[in-house]
């Protein structure tokens, strides 16, 4: 029975991962679905580029509230017998749950975004003061380069190893899921890193295309 409930707990997780924030907001108030414009990508810096800041900044913070909040509410689903490792693995499983349905959305035909704010959220829950440090390597990085891609990309590779180095958290489960952000990030940029080597990749900015 207990390991229905934690099921229940990683599909519910799904779902509030599958509430496609981008693409309600740019439907509901624009008239306009973001994957329609831009790179396509149904995520905040897309709406920032496509709508302005107005509407991405409320969809960045949407999708980073969607993966904090499955870690959370997966621990309403854990039953008092698990072990502290079990707990962790549950978490984690309903992060994962978290990002895919960013990324595959339900509610959206399975066409989401990359992930990388939801993946923020997971961080906050899971590894508050490491991902403090990895904000800040994506901020740097974006002050100097404007390339929010290339600042994911850069953030994601250190972040197993702040992780491992500089925060062990004392669990295997969260130094390997610290490793997977490493490898999936880099992965769903792949036609960004393609862009960036042949400096066609957009510079981001605060203000909507005309």
């Amino acid at each position: 029975m207990e390991i229905v409930i934690a099921i229940l707990g990683i599909l519910l997780a799904y779902l509030l991962g599958s509430i496609p924030t981008a693409v309600w907001v740019g439907k509901t108030f624009y008239g306009i679905d973001v994957r329609t414009q831009g790179s396509g990508n149904a995520g905040a810096t897309n709406t920032i580029r496509v709508l302005g800041a107005k509407a991405g900044v409320p969809v960045l913070i949407m999708d980073v509230f969607k993966g904090w909040l499955a870690v959370f509410l997966a621990g309403f689903f854990i039953a008092d017998g698990f072990s502290d490792s079990q707990i962790n693995i549950i978490q984690i499983i309903a992060a994962l749950a978290a990002v895919l349905g960013h990324v595959f959305p339900l509610f959206a035909g399975f066409r989401g975004g990359k992930g990388i704010a939801t993946l923020l959220g997971v961080g906050i829950a899971l590894y508050p003061a490491a991902v403090l440090l990895v904000v800040g390597i994506f901020v740097v990085m974006l002050i100097i380069t404007k390339y929010v891609s290339l600042s994911s990309i850069t953030a994601s590779i250190c972040f197993p190893f702040i992780v491992i180095f500089l925060f062990n958290p004392g669990s295997t489960a969260l130094i390997v899921l610290s490793i997977f952000v490493g490898i999936f990030v880099p992965i769903t940029h792949r036609k960004n890193i393609t862009r960036l080597i042949n400096g066609t990749e957009s510079k981001f900015s605060l203000k909507k295309k005309k």
